[in-house]
């Protein structure tokens, strides 16, 4: 990890629109939830239809799309990569920097108030909030590192991102079970329901195929990523 690499994404991250995106979307689910538990109380069904839907289903992936290409599609497309990569810094480490951002800007503006609103919902009954909480976490990871992976490939990555989060992920999946195998939100309500206690909830992927498919991806789009934008560099040189 670089240090100035991640201060600098971390302002350009949050400096801009995308910062108050990252603050709005987790503050209105916070407030919906706090409606929700006015209205109805602590109701199992409630809570795992909002944090399941809403916060998992929704949030996380938008979050994630505004992160991981966030960190790095911008500089892409204005140009203002050069002069980054022309530092004598290995490109694994500018992926890898940029992905710790990601990843930390999912942890606070989605895992954090996934988990908050789980408490508010449905206090940490069955391990409820804590579970979902998880389940952000680890499916905010990787939609850092899916969506990083399209910020260096296409000028189009939040595009992309929005057809494999609504498309693939929403439509595709509700009709074709098979699909629901290469969702990440899936992978994350494995994940869920593992922490969850016995029974609370269900998934349609089980843990012991989540788990490496997660890694996986991770792995593999950092790696990826860092090969392409080497590629850049000598694009950019040549």
């Amino acid at each position: 990890m670089n240090y100035t690499v991640a201060a600098l994404t971390v302002r350009g991250l949050l400096g801009r629109r995308r910062g108050l995106l990252l603050l709005a979307v987790p503050v209105l689910l916070l407030l919906l939830s706090v409606l929700i538990r006015a209205s109805v109380g602590p109701d199992h069904d409630t809570a795992v239809n909002v944090l399941g839907k809403l916060a998992l289903g929704t949030m996380v992936p938008l979050l994630g799309l505004i992160a991981g290409t966030g960190v790095i599609a911008t500089e892409i497309d204005d140009g203002s990569i050069i002069y980054l990569l022309a530092k004598p810094l290995p490109r694994y480490r500018i992926v890898l920097t940029k992905l710790l951002v990601a990843i930390g800007a999912s942890v606070v503006f989605a895992a954090v108030p996934t988990f908050l609103a789980g408490e508010i919902l449905y206090g940490n009954i069955e391990h409820i909030a804590l579970a979902y909480g998880v389940g952000a976490l680890v499916a905010g990871i990787a939609y850092s590192a899916l969506f990083l992976l399209f910020g260096v490939l296409t000028r189009h990555a939040v595009v992309v991102g929005l057809l494999y989060s609504l498309l693939w992920e929403s439509v595709v999946g509700n009709f074709v079970p098979g699909a629901r195998t290469l969702s990440v939100q899936q992978w994350g309500l494995a994940v869920t329901r593992k922490v969850a206690d016995a029974g609370a909830l269900t998934s349609d992927v089980h843990l012991p195929v989540a788990i490496p498919l997660l890694i996986v991806v991770v792995v593999g789009a950092t790696v990826f990523a860092s090969v392409k934008l080497a590629g850049l560099t000598l694009a950019g040189e040549e």
